[in-house]
């Protein structure tokens, strides 16, 4: 996950306003998880994607995506033969900053007994940790029913970790307040349009784990992070979205 070479860069693929409108975002999330948004100040810019990211996120091996720090622990096969992943989830791991290399590791060794396929660092390193095919044990629950934060009639049972890429954020630990950094933010908003180009993945598909499976009521984990991501209304290309 080391910086890549600067590369001409072309706005960031967006929705019209009119079709922006229509993505349905959750309800407002819990006072605590307005105090986190205010201490993290200013939030992160959508960075411009790169000539190319299309392509990028359709290949194999190691792509390095301008604006991302990627160390692949298992590189990437061919995109046809992925699992045919449908959701993304994110995690707040309360690991303490430093850990996600150390974590990243221990789950490629033993890829389908622990948690996530992508870890990322508070400095906003990426560790892609299993191989496309692999099933994780995130989100083996998708257990809430509620319609707490999100309507859960489409998530409940359905959202689970056959389906779902988990991306794992370290850093709030021993205070799991403690938001994203900006860093994270940074490299969360390339990310998640690479993962959804690269898997045909919609907006509305990209969920915090509070949203959709039971957690303790310390915070919402997550939340900050998939709200970030929705807004972009980022369009997969048709061809990913065919796959």
């Amino acid at each position: 996950m080391k910086a890549a070479c600067a590369e001409p860069t072309r706005p960031a693929v967006r929705s019209s306003a009119a079709a922006r409108d229509k993505i349905t975002l959750p309800r407002s999330r819990p006072a605590a998880v307005g105090t986190q948004e205010a201490e993290t100040g200013d939030d992160a810019d959508a960075p411009a994607l790169p000539e190319g990211f299309r392509e990028l996120a359709g290949g194999s091996g190691e792509p390095q995506i301008p604006g991302l720090t990627i160390v692949y622990l298992h590189p990437l096969g061919s995109r046809a033969e992925a699992n045919n992943w449908r959701n993304i989830i994110v995690h707040q791991t309360e690991g303490p900053a430093g850990s996600a290399k150390s974590m990243a590791q221990a789950q490629a060794q033993n890829p389908t007994k622990r948690g996530v396929m992508l870890w990322v660092e508070t400095d906003g390193t990426v560790y892609w940790a299993t191989a496309e095919t692999a099933i994780t044990t995130h989100g083996d629950g998708a257990n809430r029913n509620d319609n707490k934060y999100i309507d859960n009639s489409k998530t409940y049972r359905n959202v689970i970790k056959t389906n779902s890429i988990g991306v794992e954020f370290v850093g709030n630990y021993p205070d799991v307040a403690k938001p994203a950094t900006r860093a994270q933010k940074q490299a969360w908003l390339v990310l998640v349009r690479f993962l959804q180009e690269r898997y045909g993945i919609a907006t509305e598909n990209v969920y915090a784990h509070n949203w959709i499976d039971f957690k303790v009521n310390r915070y919402c984990e997550g939340c900050e992070l998939a709200t970030l991501a929705r807004k972009l209304a980022f369009q997969p290309s048709k061809r990913a979205s065919g796959q």
